[in-house]
């Protein structure tokens, strides 16, 4: 049952994708969407679940966020040693940036949507009405996953396949994840320090990359209202899947 709902956010990642291919031509908008998806994603679902599964402190600190943290530093610090190694072999970069960012940024939303497959084949592991719930959190948020993956990766600079070969992976990696749990069970702590480090690094890429160059590009107040509705748009699935 777990693999099946996967498959529901196999075609969510790619529909979001193909959303976020179609309207090129209205870039702003797409990038302050994004932005706005990312940081509801951070804010109202990664970190809450982060917070609730590796609840414990160090040194009165939850190590959910000492972890959030480390994510952030983390982005910043690739961001920072690649965009170095480029600069000194001369070039290689696209308006600034570095297209190896985009490609581990993308990467590293492959890894998040294999663990959301891991969080549904865990959730139907405790009870179907669990995993019912996980799964219409999951499905409806790989929507913004697909949009972000693809966003992410030609925002830096790679060809239009390698951001489809992302997008691709990224929509399989769910049903890989799901499928995974037939064969052991996730410590719940270790998934909640997974979510924390992972918010962190998103985070850092719609704050520092995203929101940016979306008001670099086209400062509009259209492009403010598409951040704050994928804000919305999040808290709405957050909400209906509570």
């Amino acid at each position: 049952m777990a693999v099946f709902v996967a498959l529901g956010a196999f075609l969510m990642t790619l529909a979001g994708g193909w959303t976020a291919q179609r309207v090129t031509d209205r870039r702003h908008l797409v990038l302050g969407l994004a932005g706005g998806l990312m940081l509801g994603v951070v804010g109202l679902d990664l970190l809450p679940e982060a917070l609730g599964a590796a609840g414990e402190e160090i040194f009165g600190v939850p190590a959910a966020l000492l972890l959030f943290v480390a994510g952030f530093l983390l982005a910043h610090m690739v961001e920072r040693l690649l965009a170095g190694r480029q600069a000194a072999h001369g070039g290689g970069e696209h308006d600034g940036r570095t297209p190896e960012v985009g490609l581990t940024a993308a990467a590293a939303m492959v890894g998040h949507s294999a663990m959301d497959g891991v969080a549904i084949g865990a959730a139907f592991q405790v009870g179907g009405g669990m995993g019912a719930a996980v799964a219409v959190a999951v499905i409806a948020h790989d929507f913004a996953d697909g949009f972000n993956t693809y966003t992410i990766t030609t925002l830096y600079g790679n060809a239009r396949r390698k951001a489809v070969a992302m997008l691709v992976a990224d929509a399989a990696a769910p049903v890989a994840g799901a499928a995974s749990t037939l064969l052991f069970t996730l410590p719940e702590h270790l998934l909640g320090g997974y979510l924390g480090f992972f918010g962190g690094a998103l985070l850092y890429l719609a704050a520092a990359e995203i929101l940016p160059e979306a008001h670099h590009e086209h400062a509009a107040r259209s492009t403010l209202l598409c951040t704050f509705a994928g804000v919305a748009f999040i808290w709405l699935v957050v909400g209906i899947a509570e």
